[in-house]
């Protein structure tokens, strides 16, 4: 009874998750990732990935991955964890890692802790969202974002531009230094 209860939360989470980061207007996105290739650039766009396990959440941040990378619980690596490729939301770049649950209204339900020694950002226009990071995270890109999430760690940047379009204005907060670090 106990294991049915919890499948139904979990099913109930996720609709709600889905249905939080779609557009009404526009009819739903194939369930499964769809990658095109252009001469120059990868893109892909694709759907959410809901996680509640390490590997599923690996497989999600690689760069066949997807847009959009949902934990559904706390998650702890001992590896270094790489966010890579470049992905579309709605015809623009767009890449976020999604440490939490909402409800129909978008209303944030549950917040996670996602806990890693460093996590790589590669993929361009990337946020953190909602939720914890423990570690710390290495910006190898423009406008990485931290939305209503907070880094416990130290936030380091390759480049000047890149520390220069980080943007934590909603609710984004480091513990540790926030500078650049070649």
């Amino acid at each position: 009874m106990k294991k049915m209860i919890s499948l139904a939360l979990i099913a109930v989470l996720t609709v709600g998750l889905l249905a939080g980061c779609g557009n009404n207007n526009e009819p739903a996105p194939a369930a499964t990732p769809s990658p095109s290739t252009t001469a120059d650039t990868t893109d892909a766009i694709t759907t959410a990935s809901i996680v509640n396990d390490p590997e599923a959440f690996l497989k999600a941040i690689s760069k066949d991955g997807t847009w959009i990378i949902a934990a559904l619980n706390d998650l702890t690596f001992d590896q270094e964890l790489v966010l890579e490729g470049e992905f579309k939301n709605k015809d623009v770049v767009d890449r976020k890692i999604a440490l939490y649950t909402q409800d129909e209204n978008r209303k944030i339900t549950a917040s996670f802790k996602l806990t890693a020694p460093k996590l790589t950002i590669k993929s361009p226009n990337a946020r953190l969202q909602g939720g914890t990071f423990v570690g710390d995270v290495y910006v190898e890109t423009d406008k990485f974002t931290l939305k209503d999430a907070t880094v416990e760690g130290n936030v380091y940047f390759a480049t000047e531009e890149a520390l220069n379009t980080f943007d934590s204005s909603g609710n984004g907060k480091v513990t540790g230094v926030t500078e650049v670090k070649k």
